[in-house]
């Protein structure tokens, strides 16, 4: 199928989406936090919100940047470079910072599924630090001459949300005893953030190395 890249470009993004997911940041912070202060049928919603909030990123990625291919290969190619940049401060900001897990256990006003799945879609979609990871993320994985290369990008963005589900749900599930894990293991999250950091500075390496033209 056309819109499938070929398998090493593949399990190099999936390989990077499991990482990326097992970091521990704002957005799993909400979800077990959610979970905690509410339950865990809050959690999931919340993460629903963000995955449907991860779709609509795909679709304005796919098709903006898809457009831009088709006018401008080499303003394209400018974004994939700037992109690189971008994952490499992200690899250096996790081993400077760590990750950023911090939950807080107090309870508060019950919502409805529906109010923190609609949360989960608004705290995403507002992110500009999503916008700029997926606008700077998904196109490391597609040449700028590549003509099915809106199709590529939107099967990424999904296939995103399709990797992460499985790993995200469990931990939302067990929130509790998650959350306490974290706190009393530090330096498991630091070998988390050095493997975030490897795979992102690489990818980083690929694409300053391996794609300008």
């Amino acid at each position: 199928m056309d819109f499938i890249p070929d398998t090493p470009v593949l399990l190099a993004y999936i390989a990077g989406v499991i990482i990326l997911t097992l970091t521990p940041g704002p957005d799993m912070t909400f979800f077990i936090g959610r979970a905690i202060a509410q339950n865990v049928k809050a959690g999931l919603a919340a993460f629903a919100g963000a995955s449907a909030g991860l779709v609509v990123h795909s679709l304005f990625v796919a098709f903006g940047l898809s457009a831009l291919i088709v006018a401008s290969p080499a303003l394209f190619t400018i974004i994939k470079v700037a992109g690189a940049a971008y994952l490499g401060w992200l690899a250096f900001d996790a081993i400077r910072n760590g990750s950023t897990f911090k939950v807080s256990e107090k309870t508060e006003k019950p919502r409805s599924l529906f109010s923190n799945w609609l949360q989960g879609l608004g705290i995403n979609l507002l992110n500009p630090k999503i916008i700029i990871f997926f606008m700077t993320f998904l196109p490391q994985f597609v040449s700028a001459d590549d003509p099915h290369a809106s199709g590529k990008l939107l099967f990424l963005g999904i296939l995103f949300v399709m990797v992460a589900a499985p790993i995200t749900v469990p931990l939302i599930a067990l929130a509790g005893q998650f959350a306490a894990w974290m706190k009393e293991n530090p330096k498991i999250t630091r070998v988390v953030d050095y493997l975030f950091a490897g795979i992102f500075g690489a990818f980083a390496v690929r694409i300053l190395f391996t794609e300008r033209g």
